[in-house]
């Protein structure tokens, strides 16, 4: 063990969510077509029309929570549902159902950690090129501000994105995500644009004087090397850029990593990057970051072949591969465990990459998603989720072992709150603290890390099994 951390009463202990993912009612009240309505629509692939149906059950879903012993809930406001075309104009039910949604978080004490876009951006500004076209930059911003002003007197916690090197490597780089390109150049201008975005979003929370505090979250892969060589430490910073710092150092420090750009610019046209929008990225920079941690990155060098992008949608082991022509190659640790969905299950690199991050930015940190996905019979009385409870300690303990050696971190929020629609994974992955059965008409049933994770909160984490990482 390497020490005797416990969170005090202000560190919260939460779940979290994504709107496409639970809310379901993608049709009701007004709600305009979203980019991932339209795509999955459109392919003919399993949706999130009904998803967990959140829209009708939030207030169970809520009440569930405080049972639960969690103080908080993450959860994403979506785009399409508040905004109802490109002139910007508010559809007033979207509007009121958030309100509804934020009253029962605070009738029931739970502090709402809001994210202003997960994904679901609507299909009028896709159809307008999406991330590529600048004004879907501007167009976040008024959605930001339209957010600040309806629900700035009920939120303190605000995060612009949720992951931006999902949607936009997976949407424009990879090609697996809507809108399906695979273009380096395209990829560059929808990161920069998002960014962008995200800037946008924080200078006006900051010109309106909003209570609370701004935020980013990312989808953090700390990044290892198979050995000390010379060659690995430049494919290690390679995969760094790649991974993490467009994101992080952009939001946290002001400024895209100077060595990124400059490899890009040997082969692809930067000028889109404009003076007057670069010095709002740099005078506008994050009160806290996010970070959701499933797995971290081992790479090699670049040995040859073409660049190589596959992840396993099917739950069957051994099909993802990820290789960046010139830059890194990602490798498999064969000491380690995966799940179905090859993603690694190794505790000690959320501790590693928490010390990491404080040693970066020296911003508070919160630990916005952390959970395991696997397929589960919710037919049964109670699921006996033991390996999520296993999963679990041993983050927790990661995170404890960073806060022992003085990482400011506030929060721990676990993916999910309940099950729901894992994107083009559908609803086989699960996730959830409480069981839904999507055959039976959404019955929840509380698993057994539910209860476990109830009695984790209420000890402030002195029930954790702790020990020290090798």
């Amino acid at each position: 063990m390497e020490g005797d951390y416990l969170m005090d009463k202000n560190f919260f202990w939460g779940g979290a969510t994504a709107s496409y993912q639970c809310e379901g009612a993608w049709d009701v009240d007004d709600k305009a077509e979203s980019m991932w309505d339209h795509y999955l629509h459109e392919n003919g692939m399993e949706n999130g029309d009904v998803a967990s149906d959140h829209y009708h059950r939030f207030e169970e879903d809520i009440r569930m929570m405080k049972e639960g012993g969690q103080t908080s809930y993450r959860f994403s406001l979506s785009w399409p549902r508040i905004i109802k075309n490109k002139a910007g104009e508010i559809n007033l039910k979207g509007i009121e159902f958030y309100h509804r949604l934020l009253d029962a978080c605070h009738k029931h004490g739970i502090e709402p950690f809001v994210t202003i876009y997960h994904w679901d951006l609507p299909q009028y500004w896709e159809a307008e090129g999406g991330w590529l076209n600048r004004d879907v930059a501007y167009a976040f911003e008024h959605l930001a501000k339209v957010c600040f002003e309806h629900f700035g007197d009920k939120v303190r916690y605000w995060t612009t994105f949720n992951e931006p090197k999902w949607f936009i490597a997976n949407g424009y780089f990879i090609g697996n995500y809507p809108p399906g390109l695979q273009d380096v150049q395209k990829t560059m201008i929808g990161a920069y644009h998002v960014m962008l975005a995200s800037a946008l979003g924080v200078r006006a929370f900051r010109e309106g004087g909003y209570q609370g505090q701004i935020g980013i979250v990312h989808s953090y892969t700390p990044v290892n090397g198979v050995d000390d060589t010379i060659e690995t430490k430049i494919a290690m910073r390679y995969a760094d850029n790649y991974c993490n710092n467009w994101i992080l150092d952009t939001a946290a420090l002001g400024k895209f990593p100077i060595d990124l750009v400059a490899k890009l610019a040997q082969d692809y046209d930067v000028s889109f990057m404009q003076a007057e929008e670069l010095q709002v990225i740099k005078e506008n920079t994050v009160d806290f970051i996010g970070l959701n941690y499933y797995a971290r990155t081992l790479v090699k060098p670049y040995t040859e072949g073409e660049t190589q992008l596959v992840f396993n949608h099917s739950g069957k082991k051994g099909q993802s591969k990820v290789v960046i022509k010139g830059w890194f190659e990602q490798v498999k640790d064969p000491n380690s465990e995966f799940t179905a969905w090859d993603t690694e299950i190794y505790p000690k690199g959320l501790q590693d990459g928490l010390l990491e991050a404080w040693d970066r930015y020296h911003l508070p940190i919160y630990v916005t998603e952390n959970g395991v996905g696997v397929r589960e019979d919710v037919t049964v009385d109670q699921v006996n989720d033991d390996y999520r409870i296993s999963f679990m300690n041993d983050h927790i303990n990661a995170i404890m072992n960073a806060m022992d050696r003085g990482v400011d971190i506030r929060g721990y929020y676990a993916w999910a709150s309940f099950d729901l629609y894992s994107w083009k994974n559908g609803v086989e992955k699960r996730y959830g603290l409480v069981a839904v059965d999507f055959e039976k008409g959404q019955e929840r049933k509380p698993k057994a890390s539910y209860y476990w994770f109830k009695d984790i909160i209420e000890s402030h984490g002195e029930k954790i099994q702790r020990r020290a990482f090798e």
